[in-house]
């Protein structure tokens, strides 16, 4: 049986943790070079899959070494802001929309940032912990399932608005020092654990 209460506690709790996450830097970039509504469709798409795995595998994926799954995650995110970083920089602020804007490449292109991106990531191990802990599956999905598409929405959508005021460049910059960051945390995290 459904329970409103156990969907909004998930929803609450996905939501406050994914916002701050790299899916919402990553709609926001896919968000100021495609049609968002193409990069929507593929980046929800990959979330339901996400859900679908955590509440399949409930809290099997708590087992992961934590020091290792934080070593792993902060090498990602150093990678990331190096790639940022040390990007060719041709001058232009406009944003040069790449050839091929067609639905199956920008829906595709958002499917496989996020399924790739997201495995593994606290969000998914804390939907299979909070399915576990409910015992209620469909409960947990569907909240955690429309936290992580508001998350995507907002990033999405406020790149689109973000690049009516400010320039690309200076976005760049700002999502590598985010990744930075994040990337140290976890690196921290995963040696001081």
């Amino acid at each position: 049986m459904f329970s409103i209460t156990v969907a909004a506690v998930v929803f609450g709790v996905v939501f406050l943790a994914e916002l701050p996450d790299k899916t919402a830097l990553a709609g926001l970039m896919l968000g100021t070079r495609y049609r968002a509504s193409y990069v929507f469709v593929g980046v929800a798409a990959a979330f339901a899959i996400h859900v679908g795995l955590a509440i399949a595998a409930g809290s099997v994926l708590t087992l992961l070494p934590h020091r290792l799954l934080e070593a792993i995650v902060g090498a990602l995110f150093l990678g990331g802001a190096a790639v940022l970083l040390l990007k060719k920089d041709d001058g232009e602020e406009e944003v040069r929309k790449p050839a091929d804007q067609s639905f199956w490449k920008v829906s595709g292109a958002g499917f496989m940032l996020i399924l790739v991106a997201e495995f593994g990531d606290l969000t998914q191990i804390m939907t299979a912990n909070l399915a576990a802990r409910y015992d209620d599956p469909l409960s947990v999905g569907v909240g955690a399932v429309l936290a992580l598409w508001a998350v995507a929405g907002l990033g999405i959508l406020g790149g689109r608005t973000l690049m009516r005021y400010v320039p690309l460049r200076l976005i760049t910059k700002i999502a590598a020092l985010v990744m930075l960051a994040l990337g140290a945390f976890s690196l921290y995290e995963a040696i001081a654990a």
